[in-house]
């Protein structure tokens, strides 16, 4: 987070979560730090997402409080209160106006803040601002995370960083997560809008882990302007360098989210390809990476094809069943429309498509036909800790 100049970051244990750990956390730019974002597209949102949405509509967002352990959605009138309370008294404390400050909350839906304890920590949390701060801003930020989740990229000079969470209650529906990038090139809020919505979001779209679109998605970047290079003009060659390095950061912390899914064994990459255009394509990998059954089988390292074959037809993209060819790994599963007779007399193909599925990353390529539509998406298997980690999360 703190990699690009012109940032400070902190994360500090407030007693929002039980367990003790981190978990209020905040990044700041410099002054005249410009900021963009996109938010779930869920129709049940969380009061942090509409103060920053309205605080970014303002002109506002030179940094974010975050606090981890409650999710602050469905928390009514209350809710709002405590979000509007909570970025008030850290912008107070750092002498800014509270418009200045984005706001973002994860952990469990329909617990109200424990904005005692997070108005306690805020003195603190302010004083622990540091240009190294980044790596405990990722710590302060995690719910059911393993890991923290860090990247970094460079273009032309001009910097780019990033840290994320989020390992369940994620599809790709615009934004997936919480997601936080920055850069020191200089850029306007609305050129920084333009980029989150071209080199970003894309990243995240590409993710799934069991299909379901939170009440709290975020994805945020914030340019400082700190790298003391011309403003980045849209269209050139150090834009294009920019989006470069931002789709690079973006693209990491997308994959270090799926591989840390709740209870993941074994990531899928869906490639589909020969729809009319990419979006049939996405639908038809989201589809495939979405299925509880092809989650199951990849769980089991069963290649079983008809799997695939019914998540692929219940979608709505027109295609020729007969032009429908399937691999896992190398193994040819569907072959213009049909599974190979082979696939059940012949033990090899079976135990080939099984072995394949036993990796860490199991690639499914789906090809419908000759159109120049191709996508991927990373999905994950569903296994028996997905179940357990989602059945005791409450309790």
């Amino acid at each position: 987070m703190t990699y690009p100049r012109g940032f400070r970051a902190a994360g500090v244990a407030a007693g929002m979560k039980p367990s003790g750990s981190p978990d209020l956390a905040l990044l700041l730019g410099d002054a005249g730090t410009t900021a963009a974002g996109v938010f779930t597209t869920n129709t049940v949102v969380a009061a942090p997402v509409t103060l920053s949405r309205k605080h970014l509509a303002a002109g506002g967002g030179r940094g974010v409080l975050v606090n981890s352990g409650q999710a602050n959605a469905a928390t009514g009138p209350r809710g709002e209160e405590d979000a509007v309370a909570a970025v008030a008294a850290a912008a107070a404390a750092l002498g800014l106006a509270a418009a200045d400050l984005l706001a973002c909350s994860t952990g469990v839906i329909g617990e109200p803040l424990h904005l005692d304890r997070l108005l306690g920590a805020v003195p603190a949390l302010v004083s622990e601002l540091e240009v190294d701060g980044g790596a405990a801003f990722a710590a302060a930020i995690l719910t059911t995370d393993t890991v923290v989740k860090q990247a970094t990229a460079d273009a032309d000079a001009i910097r780019v960083g990033g840290a994320a969470k989020g390992v369940g209650m994620i599809s790709p529906n615009l934004a997936t997560m919480l997601a936080f990038v920055t850069t020191d090139a200089a850029v306007t809020a609305p050129e920084a809008q333009q980029l989150v919505r071209t080199s970003l979001a894309p990243a995240f779209n590409a993710i799934t882990v069991d299909g379901c679109t939170s009440t709290n998605d975020t994805a945020l970047l914030f340019a400082s302007g700190a790298a003391g290079k011309e403003p980045v003009e849209p269209g050139g060659t150090r834009w294009r360098a920019l989006a470069s390095a931002i789709e690079e950061v973006g693209a990491s912390l997308a994959s270090q989210l799926i591989h840390d899914g709740e209870g993941v064994g074994h990531v899928l990459l869906v490639d589909v390809i020969g729809t009319a255009n990419e979006a049939e394509a996405r639908t038809v990998a989201r589809a495939v990476a979405d299925s509880p059954l092809v989650k199951t089988a990849a769980f089991g390292a069963d290649p079983n094809p008809g799997r695939i074959l019914q998540a692929v037809g219940a979608t709505d993209v027109a295609f020729d069943p007969a032009g429908v060819n399937v691999w896992v790994g190398a193994s040819k599963l569907v072959d213009s429309g049909t599974i190979p007779p082979a696939y059940f007399a012949d033990d090899a193909l079976r135990r080939a498509a099984s072995a394949a599925m036993t990796e860490p990353e199991v690639v499914v390529r789906i090809s419908l036909g000759e159109g120049p539509g191709a996508s991927r998406i990373l999905g994950c298997d569903l296994s028996y800790d997905y179940v357990r980690i989602n059945g005791e999360y409450t309790t």
